[in-house]
């Protein structure tokens, strides 16, 4: 169960801060990826008792959700995109937000992205394809997510991989293509993706 669908109600005045708690987990997160993230971890960065903590979240799964939607909503170039009529730079935002945050696709492969945050950035990718026209505005936002998270996982790989020749043998199509083939940086192939299918 998400983090939103059983958020905890605040019963004494000095509750922990969820807010504090969720910019703590990026932190955490964007120092040492998903094993660094703890209820431990995050109780001795606040100075707070890890028993405390139960009185917000009830497992380090909430503490996920949090820092996934936290991260997101923090995304100073993402506001800015949701705040114009333009698609592509939106995806382009987000993809960009996914590659600075390499655990951001790691939590999404195991926890639907439910916090505001990513419903306002649902909506908005479901609004901008309804009245561009698509057809399936549903379907085209989960393959322009699904993009964006796929290329932003493989981004990191494939700026340290070095060029390999394809056996002709084995692949021959494949192998000329390769061989015809200027590979582009990963943000370029992206970009030619969002492209492709929105022409469709």
């Amino acid at each position: 169960m998400s983090y939103w669908e059983h958020r905890k109600p605040v019963q004494r005045a000095r509750a922990v801060d969820v807010d504090a708690v969720a910019h703590v987990a990026v932190e955490l997160l964007d120092e040492g990826g998903l094993r660094a993230l703890t209820l431990r971890a995050v109780a001795s960065r606040l100075d707070v008792a890890p028993a405390s903590l139960y009185s917000r979240v009830d497992s380090v799964d909430d503490l996920f959700d949090l820092a996934l939607d936290h991260a997101l909503g923090d995304d100073a170039v993402v506001r800015q995109a949701l705040a114009i009529t333009d698609l592509d730079g939106l995806m382009l935002a987000y993809y960009r937000h996914l590659v600075a945050h390499p655990w951001a696709c790691q939590v999404i492969a195991m926890r639907a992205p439910r916090g505001p945050h990513h419903l306002r950035l649902s909506e908005t990718i479901c609004v901008q394809l309804i009245e561009a026209g698509d057809p399936q505005p549903l379907a085209t936002a989960y393959a322009l997510s699904n993009l964006a998270i796929g290329s932003a996982t493989t981004a990191h790989a494939a700026s340290d991989e070095h060029p390999t020749e394809v056996d002709p043998d084995l692949a021959p199509v494949y192998a000329g293509l390769h061989r015809e083939a200027n590979v582009s940086e990963p943000e370029t192939t992206f970009i030619a993706g969002i492209v492709a299918l929105r022409d469709r």
